[in-house]
């Protein structure tokens, strides 16, 4: 098969470990800058258009199209739609995941388990909004926002007030979450492909930090999931339509607890710590579908 990938950076573990997966299988993938493709948005003709040439035809795309270009990544994916190509993740999956408060909601509508959020706007709310997740500490998040940053943690009323107002004032929205104390500063990554956790690792955080992010200096562990991790896992997944996840999970007293849900996870980490052959599983499954026609993983509407 002739496979796609939109990337900026060429050179990143994730990048260059599919494309060794496929050339393995015997498959061409090639690497596309997703800022340099063109669109000419035409009926019944949709083309792509890079580095002065038209795009061949390919038979599946893998989106790694990174949190600050979503809205043009999403596009140029969306455009591959229209010419019948594969989309390893569908536009409109990675969209509702980019979407801290719009991903929660769907997954409350399913009834996966999620730290108690709030969600306002204006200062006039804050102390509302603390309450309504507990009380202090809480985990303030950016609606939008990656590998750690735009999450604070607020240990006192006063604080998390503090930083309601001043995010309020810049006119920039927030989720507010009840503090998983038991969690103890670690969270579980499990990665699903096509609806099977393939690898999965328990990542804590370092001395000073409660973000257990590998990006903020936190340390994994390869880490067995139970039955009920792996069902939230595959269930996060499949209701954001998602071939591809990486599921963060709190191990709470109340069971798993979904964190966030990532439509474009790293391969380094959890592979270098599992030794899975998480690259291969990926390729595999495009092998599986793709050649079929099928689409993606149908998830919630909307």
């Amino acid at each position: 098969m002739r496979l796609a990938m939109l990337a900026r950076n060429a050179g990143l573990y994730s990048h260059q470990r599919l494309v060794a997966a496929a050339e393995a299988r015997g498959h061409t993938l090639d690497i596309i800058n997703t800022l340099q493709v063109h669109m000419n948005i035409t009926s019944n003709k949709p083309m792509l258009r890079y580095g002065g040439k038209t795009l061949p035809l390919y038979d599946a795309v893998i989106p790694r199209i990174g949190a600050s270009v979503t809205h043009y990544g999403l596009a140029v994916l969306r455009q591959f739609e229209m010419q019948g190509v594969f989309p390893l993740n569908e536009s409109v999956a990675i969209g509702r995941s980019r979407d801290k408060l719009r991903a929660l909601q769907l997954l409350a509508r399913a009834g996966i388990g999620l730290p108690v959020t709030a969600f306002a706007h204006g200062p006039r709310k804050a102390e509302d909004v603390i309450k309504e997740v507990g009380g202090a500490p809480v985990v303030i998040k950016l609606v939008e926002g990656t590998q750690g940053m735009g999450v604070v943690l607020a240990e006192t009323e006063a604080s998390a007030k503090s930083i309601i107002e001043a995010f309020s004032a810049a006119n920039i929205n927030i989720l507010v979450q009840e503090y998983v104390a038991e969690a103890e500063g670690s969270d579980v990554r499990a990665l699903v492909v096509g609806g099977r956790v393939v690898a999965a690792m328990r990542r804590a955080s370092k001395t000073g930090e409660f973000r257990s992010n590998l990006h903020r200096g936190g340390i994994a562990e390869e880490t067995p999931v139970s039955e009920e991790e792996r069902d939230t896992a595959v269930r996060a997944a499949a209701v954001l339509g998602l071939n591809v996840a990486g599921v963060d999970m709190l191990r709470s007293h109340r069971g798993p607890m979904v964190i966030e849900v990532n439509s474009s996870p790293g391969l380094k980490g959890i592979e270098q710590t599992t030794n899975a052959d998480v690259a291969g599983e990926i390729i595999a499954f495009i092998e599986a579908v793709a050649s079929h026609g099928e689409t993606a993983t149908k998830g919630a509407k909307g």
